[in-house]
């Protein structure tokens, strides 16, 4: 039951060349940037990731993508990351991008079991008739096209099937964990690292701070344990390296 490993290198060291992977976060927020620096180190390549976003300000997934060792991700939001705009016109990544609600179900389902859902998100849309360019060509063409998603109507409302996402990997990153694996997140970082973390086969959390099981209270559980594999706990200064994305002044 005590699923706490020594450091993020070995919660890793099976991660290989080709897996998948659904990590958290949410912009800079709750980002498990000590586990996305192990697997950097460790070399991995080919990666297929599942994420809201492929990383900001070189950290996070920005790393894996600058030293270009992500061959596909499965995305809403490309913001501000010039190289992954870079990347992906120039034909070197291949990119699903999905409604964002669509991309939370969708790791929601998998984790739950359901193999697909409908949703009218997307209907009338190239989401759902298919064409956006999952890979281009490098010469302003498109190399790989989204095809076209099954459609059905419910109550004279028409629908997309979407698939659920299941992945070799999760890598996420918690305020609060115990040796249990039961997590607790703080503020928008809930946002994508609940839905990631059932999504993997193989789920590995860093947590800020690591506690004794019966510490948390179980109403305040976020996340149970059996959705977590193996707990990393961060240091002092790794838990309280945060970066601001964007700042702004009020007068």
């Amino acid at each position: 039951m005590d699923k706490v490993v020594a450091t993020a290198a070995a919660a890793v060291a099976d991660v290989g060349d080709g897996a998948s992977l659904a990590v958290g976060g949410f912009g800079l927020s709750g980002v498990p940037n000590v586990l996305i620096e192990a697997l950097h180190r460790r070399g991995t390549t080919d990666l297929r990731v599942v994420s809201n976003n492929c990383g900001a300000l070189s950290t996070g997934l920005a790393t894996l993508l600058a030293a270009h060792r992500i061959a596909r991700v499965t995305a809403s939001y490309l913001g501000g990351n010039e190289e992954f705009a870079r990347q992906y016109l120039a034909g070197e990544l291949e990119v699903e991008l999905i409604p964002q609600g669509t991309l939370a179900e969708r790791l929601r389902a998998g984790g739950c079991g359901i193999p697909a859902f409908y949703t009218p998100a997307g209907v009338g849309t190239q989401v759902a008739d298919g064409g956006i360019p999952w890979r281009y060509d490098g010469a302003g063409g498109v190399a790989v096209a989204s095809p076209p998603k099954e459609t059905r109507e419910f109550d004279g409302v028409p629908h997309v099937l979407e698939h659920g996402i299941r992945t070799d990997f999760a890598l996420v990153r918690a305020a609060r964990g115990d040796r249990h694996g039961n997590l607790v997140f703080a503020k928008a970082s809930r946002n994508f690292n609940p839905l990631a973390a059932m999504a993997g086969r193989v789920t590995v959390a860093e947590v800020e701070e690591l506690v004794e099981p019966g510490a948390i209270d179980p109403d305040a559980v976020h996340l149970p344990g059996v959705f977590v594999h193996r707990v990393v706990a961060l240091g002092p200064g790794e838990a309280a390296a945060k970066r601001v994305e964007k700042r702004t002044v009020s007068g």
